[in-house]
């Protein structure tokens, strides 16, 4: 079974279509699945759309949460799900050929070797970024400082992944970096663990502004890599 997990906040305008799409093109493969909204502090209307929609698509579950918080939602929906192989959806990024190619590669017994993950790369060979230049800039930056500071080997960590739930699942639980570090964190632990990721070159395009700006978005991640660091170092220890 497929789960399908989308974090939505203030995603009124979006919502609908975005799940209405992805929910049909799935049903077009004859696979199971399900998808799982986790709504997290949002103040407009993506409540009660989200219910609504629940009640019109039998495959959607609606998980409220109070706080308005990515990492959180992306977490909960992960332990909610039901699935054996979960693929993590913004409500303005998804991709079903993406998806289609990451179910294909993870079916694949290439190298005899089992693959965990597979990462969605804005920066891999074959990948183009059309989002603005200065969030272009901070991705560069930021996978940067992944590659010298935690030897990370994967181009990109933020985005749309598909994973293999449970061996995965495991270190939801050991994440603790924050809101917009969660998904960068679980790649980090699982390639320590000596899990394979794998990535995929896809076309990003900006739909809407960021929910939060580059200005303050930046101080946060770094206060935040700089945790991570600290306490990866204790646990080696």
């Amino acid at each position: 079974m497929l789960s399908v997990v989308m974090p939505a906040y203030n995603e009124a305008a979006f919502l609908e279509a975005s799940v209405r799409e992805v929910v049909d093109g799935v049903r077009g493969w004859g696979i199971d699945f399900e998808v799982l909204v986790v709504e997290n502090g949002s103040t407009d209307d993506t409540p009660s759309i989200a219910d609504a929609l629940a009640r019109d698509v039998p495959e959607l579950r609606i998980q409220h949460l109070t706080e308005a918080n990515y990492g959180a939602a992306l977490r909960s929906g992960l332990l909610l799900s039901s699935g054996d192989v979960v693929v993590t959806f913004d409500v303005d990024y998804y991709d079903l050929q993406f998806l289609k190619q990451a179910l294909a590669l993870l079916e694949s017994t290439d190298g005899g070797e089992e693959i965990q993950i597979v990462v969605a790369s804005k920066r891999a060979v074959g990948a183009r970024d059309e989002r603005a230049p200065l969030r272009r800039f901070a991705t560069t930056v930021f996978d940067a400082i992944l590659r010298v500071t935690f030897r990370i080997r994967a181009s990109d960590t933020h985005g749309m992944k598909v994973l293999r739930r449970a061996p995965i699942v495991a270190f939801a639980d050991e994440c603790r970096a924050g809101p917009d570090l969660f998904d960068t964190e679980l790649i980090i632990r699982a390639e320590r663990a000596g899990m394979r990721v794998e990535e995929i070159p896809v076309t990003v395009v900006e739909r809407r502004p960021s929910r939060t700006s580059i200005l303050r978005r930046v101080p946060r991640t770094l206060a935040g890599l700089a945790r991570l660091r600290v306490a990866l170092s204790n646990e080696e220890r």
